[in-house]
């Protein structure tokens, strides 16, 4: 049985959101061009390393 963090179907809240930390992750993600995300950075490192084997 699943816990609902809400008794409205669609509503949630999200501390990080609140505090702009996901906003921030955004933003440094978009300056840079390397993604926050475990799965953004392995599939970065991937496409690298298939162009530098590969070519494009």
């Amino acid at each position: 049985m699943s816990k609902k963090s809400t008794p409205i179907p669609g509503l949630s809240f999200s501390w990080k959101r609140a505090l702009g930390i996901t906003k921030l992750k955004r933003n440094i993600a978009q300056a840079t061009g390397i993604p926050t995300t475990k799965a953004g950075v392995e599939r970065k490192i991937g496409n690298i390393i298939m162009k530098t084997l590969f070519g494009k």
